[in-house]
């Protein structure tokens, strides 16, 4: 028993030598992100009031929301008009209603990251849609209207 018990110490002595290994680095890139907890409303409305946001989805831009006083929001998809409407708390989610769809809520999660804010869209199915903050400004949001041109 013992001969056996020295066979298995001198193989955790050899082992670790001939197993290939990873730099601390490379574990935790290959680590999961911690879990990141939501944003309340009032972590919502104190990061993004009199801002104007630029957001891209998979690296492409996507659209452009300017958060105004008394949760009112202007929104437009990158080359598309704007849309007028409100945020609210709901449920853990910041939800949107929008003047011209006030029947389809669209609710998200807020997290705040070391590069900005992450919305993750949580629809019927779960979390899908994922976009990013890649601008921030104070500046108010350009809207194109109709028939705007010759």
């Amino acid at each position: 028993m013992r001969s056996l018990v020295l066979a298995a110490l001198a193989m955790t002595a050899v082992v670790p030598a001939v197993l290939p290994t990873r730099s601390l680095a490379q574990a935790q890139e290959q680590a999961p992100a911690p879990a990141q907890t939501a944003m309340t409303g009032a972590q919502f409305e104190a990061y993004t009031q009199g801002r104007t946001l630029s957001y891209s989805f998979q690296g492409t831009p996507y659209g452009i929301e300017q958060y105004l006083p008394n949760h009112r929001v202007r929104w437009a998809f990158v080359g598309q008009e704007c849309q007028d409407g409100v945020w609210y708390e709901r449920n853990g989610t910041i939800c949107f209603l929008y003047d011209a769809a006030p029947d389809a809520e669209q609710c998200w999660t807020f997290h705040e990251t070391d590069h900005g804010m992450r919305g993750v869209f949580q629809g019927p199915g779960g979390p899908s849609t994922e976009l990013y903050e890649v601008e921030q400004s104070d500046v108010p949001l350009t809207c194109q209207g109709p028939n705007v041109g010759v």
